[in-house]
C-alpha cells in the first residue's frame, strides 16, 4: 500500500507561502507595494484594504505613488497610513498621496535583519511540526499494518527529502531578505 504524503507537502508549501508572504511586509531599502498591504482604510464606515480604495505603485526607489479612486478618501488613506506606525511620511497632492520612505539606519537595519530571522525560525519551526506529524501517522499506520517496515522507511526517506528541499526554499529566502535588509 502506498502511504498519501500529500498533506504534509501542502503544508510545506503552505509554510514557504507564509515566509513569503512575511517577509514582503518586513521593509528594506527598497519602497514596495506590500509593505502596505496590511494598512485597513475606513471607507464608508467599513474597515478595507488600501488596495480597495486605491492603486499603489512604485514612484522612485524610496517612494510609493498611491491614487485613490474616491477623491474624498484620501483624508482617510493618509490617516490610516499615519496611523500603521510605519515610521513613513505620507503627502498629499492633486495626483493623490505619496509615501515616502526614510533611509534605514543601521540600528534599524539590525532590528529588521532580527525581525527576518525570527520569521525564518517560526517557518523552520511550523515545518518540524508537519514533519512530526507525518512521522508519527507513518508510525502508526506501520503498527496498525497498514504500512510493511521497508514502505514505513521509505515513506520517512521521502518525507526528509521534501523537508531538505523546503529547508533550502527557506534558507535561500531568509538570505535574499536578509542581503536585502543589510545592504545599504
Amino acid at each position: 500500500m502506498n502511504f498519501d504524503i500529500s498533506s504534509f507537502e501542502s503544508r510545506a508549501a503552505e509554510v514557504v507561502a507564509w515566509l513569503e508572504h512575511e517577509f514582503a511586509g518586513v521593509r528594506t531599502g527598497q519602497a514596495t507595494p506590500g509593505l502596505l498591504d496590511g494598512v485597513r482604510v475606513n471607507s464608508y464606515g467599513a474597515d478595507v484594504p488600501l488596495n480597495q480604495v486605491g492603486t499603489v505603485g512604485v514612484e522612485d526607489a524610496r517612494t510609493l505613488r498611491i491614487s485613490v479612486w474616491d477623491a474624498s478618501q484620501v483624508g482617510q488613506v493618509e490617516q490610516a497610513i499615519r496611523d500603521a506606525n510605519l515610521g513613513l511620511s505620507v503627502v498629499s497632492d492633486d495626483a493623490g498621496l505619496r509615501v515616502i520612505f526614510p533611509e534605514l539606519t543601521g540600528e534599524r537595519r539590525a532590528e529588521l535583519a532580527k525581525l527576518a530571522k525570527t520569521k525564518y525560525e517560526a517557518a523552520r519551526v511550523s515545518l518540524r511540526g508537519a514533519r512530526d506529524e507525518m512521522m508519527k501517522a507513518v508510525e502508526t499506520a506501520e503498527k496498525n499494518g497498514d504500512l510493511s517496515e521497508d514502505e514505513k522507511f521509505r515513506v520517512k526517506e521521502a518525507i526528509q527529502k521534501k523537508v531538505d528541499e523546503v529547508n533550502q526554499k527557506l534558507d535561500g529566502l531568509f538570505e535574499a531578505k536578509e542581503s536585502q535588509i543589510t545592504t545599504v
